[in-house]
């Protein structure tokens, strides 16, 4: 019997070098890019970037670059291999308007006898191809559904450009393009305020269930995408939390009960953070953003062996900041991946500056994080490493927060503890 393989899309992705975005600032972005078209299946074969001031308005790179991905593309497709297979369609790691991407798909595929048929998306649409296909319960099915429409209606005309060339009879000026455009925007108008109802049910659903859950106290696992949130949830909650190398493993907000020696609490492990996190799943997501909005305590894990760790810190932070708004929510910060840290010892004689390279893991230490005291600690879930250390935080901080709601509860806890 003949094994059918299934057939495996292949990439070129593109960036910009820019004032605000320095050239290791884009390779790490395409890095990323590059993690979240493997997550999607795609294989990416090839990266472009160009300096520029701004994105071009028109086409995003200059003329000479697309024409350079336009060759580049060209040449793989007349004389196709294993090797070097062709090309199915271009990442651009910015937000793309309906308008780049009209052009882009134009002159990329542009032939003088047979049209090539590239698709051009950007790290939003990437993004929400991810979540349409990594999403497993109706709930979270529903919220990418209409993040998805939201984003493509209008991007709609790239669609039906086949249609642009035909037109009605009648001495219409309208043509069958432009009326089978209209007719689907108003089906997908009439899908997103369909689902859109749904959420609002599904969300009162969540908010009942929250209280139902009574005066538990809540923690809530934050962190950028792909840092252990699942796994160290694992670990708290002797559960099996779908867990695995590959960005946004975790879609649907999962909360477990967790006890910590006498004391119970709720643990929620949430959907992870990304930089440029599109607009429209920040809505949808509103019920999961809701656990952290209503947590009590903010568990803030962060993958120490990352590159650009600290920046990956920061847009989580900014992103709790504008979820829970003026709410003063406390929190803990979880390194996590110690296992993986590396450093390169600096020479005693080299007289360059230090790198993020040349500091070890006691070094790193003293700097910002020392602010930190004793709301952070470093780990390796992975390896079991320090979680007592972190079990025992978590007691004290949840134990504070317990003793504050019921202070009658605090002669209990005084009493197990002699005992």
């Amino acid at each position: 019997m003949i094994e059918i393989k299934p057939y495996i899309e292949h990439a070129v992705l593109v960036g910009l070098i820019t004032p605000n975005q320095p050239e290791d600032r884009t390779k790490e972005y395409l890095d990323e890019l590059a993690f979240l078209a493997d997550t999607h299946g795609i294989v990416p074969v090839k990266r472009f970037t160009q300096r520029l001031d701004q994105p071009n308005t028109a086409t995003y790179v200059g003329e000479g670059k697309l024409e350079e991905i336009r060759q580049y593309i060209v040449s793989r497709e007349e004389a196709p291999s294993e090797e070097k297979p062709v090309v199915d369609v271009v990442i651009f790691d910015d937000e793309l308007s309906p308008r780049q991407i009209r052009n882009l798909e134009k002159a990329i595929n542009h032939r003088e006898k047979h049209p090539a048929n590239v698709r051009v998306i950007d790290r939003t649409i990437l993004i929400l191809e991810i979540f349409l296909q990594r999403a497993q319960t109706s709930y979270a099915k529903t919220q990418v559904e209409m993040a998805h429409l939201q984003y493509m209606l209008p991007r709609l005309t790239r669609m039906w450009s086949h249609l642009d060339r035909q037109r009605g009879g009648g001495g219409t000026n309208r043509g069958m393009g432009e009326t089978q455009i209209e007719a689907d925007k108003r089906v997908i108008g009439q899908r997103i305020a369909l689902l859109r109802e749904q959420l609002k049910t599904i969300d009162k659903q969540m908010a009942t269930q929250r209280q139902h859950r009574g005066k538990m106290v809540r923690v809530a696992l934050v962190g950028y995408t792909n840092v252990g949130k699942s796994t160290l949830m694992n670990l708290l909650s002797k559960s099996d939390v779908f867990a695995e190398n590959k960005l946004f493993a975790t879609l649907d907000t999962t909360v477990r009960k967790v006890t910590i020696e006498n004391l119970p609490f709720l643990l929620s492990d949430t959907v992870g953070f990304i930089r440029k996190l599109p607009h429209h799943l920040v809505e949808s997501f509103k019920s999961t953003l809701d656990e952290v909005r209503e947590a009590d305590l903010l568990v803030h894990v962060v993958d120490i062996s990352h590159p650009n760790f600290e920046e990956q810190y920061e847009v989580v932070e900014q992103t709790i900041r504008e979820i829970t708004a003026s709410k003063d929510i406390p929190e803990i910060v979880v390194f996590n991946k110690i296992d993986n840290f590396s450093y390169v010892p600096k020479e005693e004689d080299d007289l360059t500056p230090m790198q993020r390279e040349n500091y070890s893991l006691a070094d790193l230490q003293k700097t910002w994080m020392a602010r930190l005291g004793e709301d952070c600690i470093f780990i390796s879930a992975k390896n079991k490493e320090n979680i007592d250390a972190l079990r025992a935080l978590l007691y004290n901080r949840i134990k504070a927060i317990h003793v504050k709601r019921y202070p009658y509860n605090d002669f209990l806890f005084q009493h197990y503890e002699n005992d």
